[in-house]
């Protein structure tokens, strides 16, 4: 029998198709480092996130379309690697260090925004990828206390004549946040242009590096904080969290509707709806309704966005979050698997939408 070729694996790996993306693995230049040694075949798969929740099935798909397609006693040893995928502009003035920029916003307060953007950044980096979280919360600051950071002191680094602050590391999340700049036990009372000029340093004064996603914790409601981010920061999109009664969702509606203004067009990666029902630790088991059910998910279906994922009211994720544990780093979490789901689907919608923005040649796709 003949030897095997690379444009015979090539043919066969051109016809396993990524899940999210629908297009070949071959054609989106995500097969590398191929060698063929008689029947032992060798490459690399390229994915476009190191979160992807469909490795395996991608790795299984290689090895049979190869199996199938090339020779059925052919050896097939594959390595899953990530490069985290942007459509960022190489000469952007701010952030060029950061791959993707994900705000997380709310209609308003108190629907647990700032738990989601914690646990959603600190899953991500437990997935290997580079993940900062900016606290731009400007009145209500929560990273020094959710992430027992409070008081601490932060360095500086002179760095092409230009002081720049050195963010926090914790938990594998790089964090910066305005309540490490003042006194947390006092009330901010800033003016509008006070503080869209406080959360525009936190992005430019900072010494960020090499991210792969950076999540940005917005204040509540729909205010100039939001525009001013919008006309300085290029976000990749902005995740809306809502609880599941109707008082929520017609603000995180609100919320949709201006990001989604053609002044501002930001594209809405999804909805994740928290407090979705309630589980006492000790019948974890039981699901209680308690501000309604599925409010969430029917906004995210009637607006035609994603539902990322639905968050239940656990006694340990409040009692994590003041006392500088977030729940998902909790070994035996009732709700850990909930905010992985949440980062597995955002990481593929971001995926997505730097997919099609190349397609319409917004910017040149980088991975």
């Amino acid at each position: 029998m003949s030897a095997i070729t690379h444009e015979q694996v090539l043919g066969a790996l051109g016809q396993v198709t990524e899940p999210d993306l629908k297009k070949d693995l071959v054609s989106l230049g995500m097969i590398r480092n191929l060698s063929i040694e008689g029947k032992l075949i060798k490459f690399t798969v390229v994915l476009t996130t190191p979160a992807c929740p469909l490795k395996e099935s991608i790795k299984k798909a290689c090895i049979q379309a190869i199996r199938e397609l090339v020779d059925l006693q052919a050896e097939v040893e594959v390595e899953l690697t990530a490069q985290v995928s942007s459509v960022r502009k190489p000469n952007e003035p701010i952030l060029q260090g950061v791959k993707n920029i994900i705000a997380v916003a709310s209609g308003k307060g108190g629907v647990g925004k700032s738990t989601i953007a914690a646990n959603l950044a600190i899953t991500l980096a437990q997935s290997g990828a580079r993940t900062a979280l900016v606290d731009a919360d400007i009145y209500g600051p929560s990273v020094p206390l959710m992430f027992n950071l409070v008081n601490e002191p932060l360095h500086a680094v002179e760095t092409n004549g230009q002081t720049l602050v050195v963010p926090h590391k914790k938990y594998g999340v790089a964090l910066l946040s305005i309540g490490f700049f003042v006194d947390a036990s006092r009330a901010l009372i800033w003016r509008g242009p006070m503080a869209s000029s406080a959360l525009k340093q936190l992005f430019s004064d900072a010494e960020w590096g090499e991210i792969d996603y950076m999540i940005i914790d917005l204040p509540p409601g729909t205010g100039d904080i939001h525009l001013s981010l919008v006309q300085s920061v290029p976000l990749t999109g902005v995740v809306i969290v809502t609880t599941p009664q109707e008082m929520a969702l017609a603000d995180a509606r609100k919320a949709v509707n201006m990001f989604s203004n053609d002044k501002i067009h930001i594209p809405i990666l999804g909805i994740v709806e928290n407090m979705a029902w309630f589980t006492p630790a000790e019948l974890p088991n039981n699901r209680y309704f308690l501000f309604g059910k599925d409010g969430g998910r029917e906004m995210a279906e009637s607006s035609g966005l994603p539902l990322l994922g639905q968050i239940p009211i656990i006694m340990s994720v409040r009692e994590g979050g003041d006392h500088g544990l977030p729940e998902v780093l909790r070994q035996n979490s009732l709700s850990k698997s909930f905010f992985k789901e949440v980062a597995n689907n955002l990481v593929r919608q971001i995926s997505i939408s730097n997919a099609q923005k190349a397609e319409k040649g917004t910017s040149v796709p980088k991975i």
